[in-house]
């Protein structure tokens, strides 16, 4: 079975999942906090109510399959194929009442992203792909999904969740691409690399992921013709230091000041 015909299975995933989720999106929900201390780390009912369906669906459909999901960990990791779920990408604006935040469905096989998509479900918004094509549907409509030209980081739209996920060396990373794009934004999380498969941004940088923070964005972005990698454009596929970008001129200009150059 190839990695796209999972897509039917994926939108119920997104359609289940959904319908756990929203009931508790702009109430007064009870939030926690996973950080042991650390910096804030919310965790919501919403998060865990989105993963359990999902986890009991797969279970249901792929008993062999194995699960890497932020709430409840890693099920039969060895797996040919793996879900990876992050059911609440963006908890900060979630709890703020912000619709910045979508549910991330990502499939590995033998550990390569093949296919993911990210759901909006209180805008209605579906972002999808396989590495090869992208997609979108929402409420005006559905379509292909393409990157847009970007030669130079002077014409470039920069986004990143928050500039505190940049310390030392990093900051100054960041800041060095930063001071040459023409524009910079914060707060979108996965909905940034939403963008920049639709063509209105150009680069996100970010430090200090996830795997299921990055892995169902990994086969849209290129399926929309960019392209994801580590910062030193090693495999993004575990998370860490991430740059995508939706054209390849711009990523090796980001990358190469992010090296110090």
């Amino acid at each position: 079975m190839s990695l796209i015909e999972f897509s039917s299975f994926v939108n119920d995933l997104a359609t289940h999942s959904g319908r756990a989720i929203l009931p508790f999106f702009r109430t007064a929900l009870s939030v926690g906090d996973k950080s042991l201390g650390a910096d804030f780390d919310p965790v919501t009912e919403a998060d865990r109510a989105g993963e359990s369906v999902m986890r009991h669906m797969i279970k249901q459909h792929f008993p062999a399959h194995g699960i890497n999901g932020e709430e409840f960990g890693i099920e039969n990791g060895d797996a040919e194929y793996v879900w990876v779920l992050d059911p609440i990408d963006g908890t900060r604006a979630f709890m703020s009442g912000l619709p910045l935040w979508g549910t991330l469905i990502g499939l590995t096989r033998h550990g390569k992203p093949g296919f993911g998509m990210m759901h909006q479900p209180f805008v209605g918004e579906r972002f999808s792909g396989d590495g090869g094509a992208a997609h979108y549907e929402g409420p005006h409509g559905a379509r292909s999904l393409t990157t847009r030209d970007c030669p130079d980081l002077a014409g470039a739209t920069l986004m990143a969740t928050m500039p505190d996920m940049f310390t030392g060396e990093a900051a100054e990373a960041f800041a060095r691409v930063q001071a040459q794009a023409r524009l910079t934004r914060f707060g979108c999380d996965c909905y940034a690399y939403a963008m920049v498969a639709a063509g209105h941004v150009d680069l996100v940088i970010e430090n200090g992921l996830k795997p299921y923070d990055i892995v169902a964005l990994i086969p849209i972005i290129e399926g929309a013709g960019g392209i994801v990698t580590s910062w030193d454009g090693g495999d993004p596929t575990g998370g860490g230091a991430i740059i995508a970008a939706g054209d390849r001129r711009v990523h090796e200009q980001a990358m190469r000041l992010l090296a110090g150059g």
